[in-house]
């Protein structure tokens, strides 16, 4: 099957998909605003009201690979679509929702649709022109970051000034005018798999083994870390993944193809893309609480839910800025040079941080660094991806690297939570994190960017495209044999 010819459309599908990115984004950070309320809202314990998030956490991660390979068999154009039908029937569950367990579906429902990112991303290389390609995929890969940093201050000034049921409800028409952008601007372009089996089993498997391993992860502080649950849980995680990747490597049409993903280029690939999200949410997680603690403190900064969302906001922005210049510099020097250049600056906005933790114009400034930093790292990894694997499995690597960014950002949120609920200092009576405890995360999340840029420098450089595609018995995409190391 040849490669699809690029649309004449380019900067309209581009926009399309950069906006249901961070249309998608927004769906995870909505809710952020409503934590503290949330019990009051439902009628429900706190411990309960954390499974509206985790909820959309589980889903995901579950869906996403899913979506992937059912995007190169059935086509990328109509599983946007498909993903596009949960998104706004969750949101709309969630806006009626004035109980827990039909909230909980409802965000169950919205982390269906997230797998619209990689889709996105992988549907580029099949309508973008050659030398529009990094900035597109740079653009779009970005867009959930850039989501998450402008949804969080826009959910809050509605929550403020509004009830939160319009949160849904705006998200229900985003959703929407995201479906209608999608089929009247998307062309449909030929199935890279068309015709290959879908792997239900792998989908099952690999579903529960995630499942198991995101639960211990994300829940393990609640249940205590040493728990029967926790450990029962990551035992059976690794079984059931160990599992999994022998039956991977044993079904004909495998959901993720393992020995693609073996190879060094995508190992290092998507081994670096763990660190980064560890490394990108040490800081969202950190910063908003600096802002917002009391300034009786001594180190808090007073701010509300609003004002805090608003110093953050700048950050969002530059990563929108910066994200078309690190599709530049990947067609100058290549994505592991972008993707190096990205975690060096992350790990420079945390060590920045130390210096300018005291003001909200310091942290600020924090942001827009660590910011421009992830725009750099999450632009190129979908390019080191691409440049690797076939035509007919980019949606499901790019499923799989996405997955593997959301692994680390879980593992972030968990390393960094146990960090912050352990060094605290009292003020009138009440218990809070410390400021060596927030300084503890920070170099936590610097070392952990270090490490990022150290795996990322060990990226093997692009090996003679031709080659490996006539050893593994595959059709090499265009761009394979013009993108640098």
């Amino acid at each position: 099957m040849g490669a699809p010819q690029p649309s004449d459309r380019a900067g309209a599908i581009v926009a399309t998909l950069a906006f249901a990115g961070t249309t998608a984004a927004i769906m995870q950070t909505l809710v952020t605003p409503l934590i503290a309320e949330l019990p009051q809202i439902l009628n429900t314990t706190p411990s309960n009201a954390a499974w509206v998030i985790t909820a959309t956490l589980l889903v995901s991660a579950v869906c996403v690979p899913v979506s992937g390979r059912l995007g190169d068999m059935l086509g990328k154009r109509r599983m946007l679509l498909v993903c596009a039908v949960p998104l706004v029937a969750g949101s709309v569950v969630c806006a009626l929702s004035s109980s827990v367990v039909p909230m909980i579906v409802g965000r169950g429902l919205q982390g269906m649709g997230m797998g619209m990112l990689p889709l996105g991303i992988a549907l580029l290389r099949d309508v973008v022109p050659a030398e529009k390609l990094s900035s597109s995929i740079a653009l779009v890969s970005a867009s959930m970051g850039i989501g998450g940093a402008l949804g969080l201050p826009i959910a809050a000034a509605v929550a403020q000034y509004a009830s939160w049921r319009v949160l849904f409800w705006g998200s229900a028409g985003l959703a929407t005018v995201v479906a209608l952008l999608i089929w009247f601007l998307i062309p449909d372009v030929p199935a890279g798999a068309k015709g290959q089996r879908f792997d239900v089993l792998g989908a099952l498997g690999l579903g529960a083994g995630l499942v198991c391993l995101l639960l211990a992860v994300s829940k393990g502080a609640d249940w205590g870390w040493g728990s029967a649950t926790t450990l029962g849980l990551f035992a059976a995680a690794v079984v059931v993944l160990v599992a999994w990747g022998l039956w991977e490597l044993r079904t004909r049409d495998p959901l993720v193809d393992l020995r693609t993903t073996a190879r060094p280029r995508v190992l290092m690939t998507n081994l670096a893309s763990v660190f980064v999200g560890f490394g990108m949410y040490a800081s969202m997680l950190i910063t908003p609480q600096l802002l917002q603690f009391p300034s009786a403190t001594g180190y808090g900064l007073g701010q509300s839910m609003l004002a805090s969302g608003l110093w953050m906001a700048p950050g969002g922005l530059m990563m929108m800025i910066v994200s078309p210049l690190g599709g530049k510099l990947t067609d100058a020097r290549g994505p592991k040079f972008t993707l190096v250049s990205g975690v060096l600056v992350v790990a420079g906005g945390y060590g920045l941080s130390l210096a300018l933790m005291g003001s909200a114009w310091g942290l600020m400034l924090v942001s827009m660094v660590t910011s421009s930093g992830v725009g750099l790292a999450y632009g190129a990894m979908p390019a080191l991806i691409m440049s690797s694997v076939p035509l007919t499995e980019t949606a499901a690597a790019n499923g799989f690297n996405t997955l593997m960014r959301a692994l680390g950002t879980s593992v972030g949120a968990a390393v960094i939570g146990v960090v912050l609920s352990h060094m605290t200092v009292t003020v009138g009576g009440h218990s809070f994190t410390s400021e060596n405890g927030f300084r503890t995360g920070l170099m936590l999340g610097c070392g952990v960017a270090l490490v990022a840029a150290a795996i990322a420098a060990l990226i093997p450089a692009v090996r003679n495209a031709a080659a490996d595609s006539e050893k593994d018995g595959t059709s090499p995409a265009p761009e394979q044999a013009t993108v640098q190391a």
